[in-house]
């Protein structure tokens, strides 16, 4: 295959500072606008700052083993080299504003392309959508950074199988609460992984055990109360299935608005961290979009300034609690119950013996969601939420962000469940809004 020059825009490696090494035996390009930028993004606070810095010592790691103009060899055998043009010799399109950072990388990603040797194609590579149409608008080949692209997206975490699909009726053995064969369920191996739950005839629910190669019955069912709810539908009885097990550890759950996402993960938590006493308390967040940026100015601490963020988790306590005069964040602060959590400051933490749930993760970064998930200690487990449709982060996209990133890394894991949620039980008009508008 022919060697490629891959010129790396500076949101690439914000977004993944292991970018540096992602592209096999390359040639990876560096233009020099792009280490000025970087030079504004190293005392940023939070994960925007901690990803430039890292990827400003790798550079310096790099720089001990040669000249980095003239290119450095790479562990996978590619070459990686800062580019940098001396004489301002540019042409430049008369509609291009010389004093955008953006505009200097775009040409000399161009320049670039024509002084290379024929048969050695240069490809821009930036998260930012309209760089790449501009890009491709003079004459540059340009593409997204692929390699935390989730595979996922068909993957619903639970099976439906008909009756009349099965060579044998195990109906009555279901309904009895046998474990039963993988192999009589009549589907393929490789479409059956651990957690992953099974539907029969929508009457009869199980759970995959591989290490029995059997499908054991679930431990809860439409009448097993959630703290104050129920379940409403199957999806959300696997979901909370899948957060009430001790064996899981990450459970990731997808879905549109309306489908229950947060509501059940604060239902199980209460169950687990008030009745059942499994963990200390719960974690609560959401990403302030963008993940590590100064949350405002509003006064008061760093929980206050980010409660305007994390009301709709406050509002579905004050639901499962559903008692005239209690107080629900207050009942749970004075027990020492939840803790409001700025993603921001859990760089460093070691968090063991809780229950750490993050609401629209889809807003963060594959390399945000590892930051957090390498946090967590003995005990503990992670609940990530989310709606990959309603990403707000400007880097992101269905299929690159970290909630799905996460459920397809850890997918077929025993210690990971992934769900998607796609029955809307809000509200009539919810279910219709999310379905039509």
């Amino acid at each position: 295959m022919m060697v490629k020059n891959y010129v790396l825009d500076t949101n690439v490696l914000l977004h993944d500072p292991n970018s540096l090494f992602a592209f096999e035996d390359n040639n990876v390009i560096i233009p020099l606008p792009v280490l000025e930028e970087l030079d504004g993004f190293k005392r940023k606070p939070g994960q925007l700052g901690a990803n430039c810095r890292e990827v400003v010592r790798d550079l310096d790691r790099l720089r001990e083993k040669g000249n980095l103009l003239d290119g450095i060899e790479l562990e996978k055998g590619g070459k990686l080299r800062v580019l940098v043009y001396h004489k301002n010799n540019f042409e430049i399109p008369p509609f291009l504003k010389r004093e955008l950072k953006d505009n200097w990388i775009l040409l000399y990603a161009l320049r670039l392309s024509k002084e290379t040797e024929k048969g050695l194609e240069t490809i821009l590579v930036t998260k930012d959508i309209n760089f790449r149409l501009k890009a491709e608008a003079v004459g540059i080949k340009s593409q997204d950074y692929m390699k935390d692209k989730s595979e996922i997206e068909q993957y619903k975490g639970f099976l439906d199988i008909k009756r009349n699909e099965l060579k044998t009726d195990i109906t009555d053995r279901f309904s009895s609460g046998e474990m039963i064969p993988i192999d009589l369920l009549n589907v393929n191996a490789e479409d059956v992984h651990p957690n992953m739950y099974i539907s029969l005839n929508d009457q009869y629910f199980g759970k995959v055990n591989k290490e029995s190669d059997a499908v054991i019955p679930l431990k809860y069912n439409f009448e097993s109360k959630f703290y104050s709810i129920f379940a409403l539908n199957k999806e959300q009885l696997f979901a909370l299935d899948a957060m009430m097990d001790e064996t899981v550890s990450l459970i990731t759950l997808t879905g549109p608005a309306g489908t229950g996402k947060t509501l059940m993960a604060l239902a199980a938590g209460l169950k687990l961290c008030m009745q059942e006493k499994k963990y200390e308390k719960m974690i609560v967040t959401k990403p302030v979009v963008p993940m590590g940026q100064d949350i405002g100015f509003i006064p008061g601490s760093a929980e206050e300034k980010l409660r305007p963020w994390v009301q709709p988790i406050f509002d579905n306590l004050e639901f499962l609690f559903g008692k005239k005069g209690i107080n629900a964040e207050e009942y749970l602060r004075k027990r020492n119950l939840i803790e409001i959590e700025v993603l921001s400051y859990i760089r460093g933490r070691s968090i063991p013996d809780q229950l750490i749930i993050i609401d629209e993760s889809q807003n963060l970064t594959p390399h945000e969601i590892k930051t957090i998930i390498t946090r967590v200690g003995e005990n503990s487990k992670i609940i990530l939420t989310g709606d990959p449709e309603q990403i707000d982060h400007p880097y992101l996209d269905e299929m690159s962000n970290g909630l799905m990133y996460a459920g397809s890394r850890f997918y077929g894991q025993k210690i990971a469940a992934h769900l998607h949620l796609s029955k809307g039980e809000r509200s009539e008009l919810a279910s219709i809004g999310a379905a039509i508008l």
